[in-house]
């Protein structure tokens, strides 16, 4: 049991895309945005909460690189959902070049990224 004051860090099912129709949605209707070594798409949804999708490319490198950037960016997700836009399906399309990329610096990138996009979506209403 969790005590209070700590951070729920796990990654759970309901807080994945998990079937391609999800996915496809997201494709869809999804707003997309870029960094240099990753694509985003993101797409609203009514769960009140967000999911992560991640789609990496046979192109970026074998399985075990690709294994390797699906943890990292899990686990950027996990500990700082807080960054995330809220109510959103999100799936991260990372590029080979983030293979080169620490950590802090993915994470600082997607902070300035999800306020523009945030800035950016307010204005359309």
């Amino acid at each position: 049991m969790a005590a209070y004051g700590i951070k729920k860090e796990s990654f759970t099912k309901d807080e994945r895309l998990r079937r391609r129709r999800e996915y496809e949605r997201v494709y869809r209707q999804g707003k997309r945005l870029s960094l240099p070594y990753l694509r985003i798409i993101l797409a609203p949804n009514q769960l009140g909460h967000s999911r992560l999708g991640l789609s990496v490319s046979k192109k970026v490198g074998n399985a075990v690189k690709r294994n390797y950037i699906k943890r990292i960016l899990r686990e950027v997700f996990r500990r700082n959902r807080d960054i995330f836009p809220l109510s959103h399906d999100i799936v991260i399309i990372p590029r080979a070049k983030i293979l080169e990329i620490p950590q802090d610096k993915i994470k600082k990138d997607l902070v300035e990224l999800f306020k523009k996009y945030e800035k950016n979506s307010y204005k359309s209403y």
